[in-house]
Formats: structure tokens, C-alpha cells, sequence
């Protein structure tokens, strides 16, 4: 997946490449950082009343997944926008839940108009039924010369990692 160094060693993956899309909404987003992918799996303990051991038996209860954070500079490309505003508006009248991909692209793997179509050489997480819980808008301040960041929290049930 990665290059290979002279010594026979494969390189790391970079965390700064990376391509966001939704289904049903055209184009690829571009964020500047995605945290909290996780996926947790409760564990149940219990004890047979007439078991010989006193320790607990442990199996496993629910998956449970955190929510996601998206942040990217200000832009005016309307069709992610559009998902997020169905999303959290008031007047919505069911939540446009989606399919969200994320993938980690390794850049010597080819160029970057084969990354986009999506080539040998990412990492893919894929988070199922997901809609929008939080947005968050860019500060404004006229004095300072930052970029307009927004952010968007994701809530999504379940994570696929198909590679």
C-alpha cells in the first residue's frame, strides 16, 4: 500500500491527504481535519448463581460509535451545504441520512486525477446511515486575517473498514 523505501521498508501513510464524499451528494468535500472515527464495544459481565469461580464471564454487548468532526475553510460549494441544512433545520421533515467515505489516499500510488476516482493505494473507512448533529460557523473577525473555518459534527451507526 505504501512506497517502499531502498531498504525493503514501506513509508507511512501521511494524515494530510484525504478526499470526504456523501452518497447523493455530488462532488468531493475538502476538509482540513476528521477526528473521532472509533467504534467501542461494550462489554457485559455477569455470574452464574451456582458457577464455581468467582470472576464475572465477559462477552460482548452493543457497538457504539462517537461522533465525528469535520472541519473545513469557508467555501461557496453549495451541495454538501445543502445535505448539512436539511440536516439541522428546524423545519426538516426526516433527517437525509447518508453514507460518508472517508479515504486516507497514499499519493505515490498514482496521480492526483487517479486519487480522485478512488485507486489502489487508500485506507477507507465508510460510516453508514450518518446525518449532521452540530454545525458550527466560521468567527467572524474583521481584524485578524484567518481563515473562515466552519466545523460539522457527524453522527453515524455503524463503521465499515473495507481494507
Amino acid at each position: 500500500m505504501a512506497t517502499q523505501n531502498s531498504s525493503g521498508l514501506y513509508y507511512p501513510l501521511t494524515k494530510m491527504n484525504f478526499l470526504v464524499s456523501v452518497d447523493e451528494v455530488s462532488g468531493v468535500a475538502a476538509f482540513s481535519e476528521v477526528t473521532g472515527v472509533d467504534a467501542t464495544v461494550d462489554v457485559i459481565e455477569f455470574r452464574q448463581g451456582n458457577s464455581h469461580s468467582l470472576a464475572p464471564v465477559k462477552i460482548q454487548g452493543l457497538v457504539k460509535h462517537g461522533n465525528i468532526t469535520l472541519k473545513m475553510g469557508y467555501t461557496r460549494d453549495q451541495d454538501f451545504k445543502n445535505w448539512v441544512t436539511a440536516c439541522v433545520s428546524e423545519r426538516r421533515k426526516e433527517t437525509p441520512r447518508r453514507t460518508v467515505t472517508i479515504e486516507m489516499i497514499d499519493i505515490n500510488m498514482g496521480a492526483p486525477e487517479q486519487l480522485v476516482t478512488g485507486v489502489e493505494g487508500t485506507l477507507t473507512w465508510v460510516l453508514s446511515n450518518a446525518w449532521v448533529t452540530k454545525y458550527t460557523g466560521p468567527d467572524l473577525n474583521a481584524s485578524t486575517s484567518e481563515v473562515a473555518m466552519e466545523t460539522v459534527e457527524i453522527a453515524y451507526e455503524e463503521l465499515t473498514i473495507p481494507n
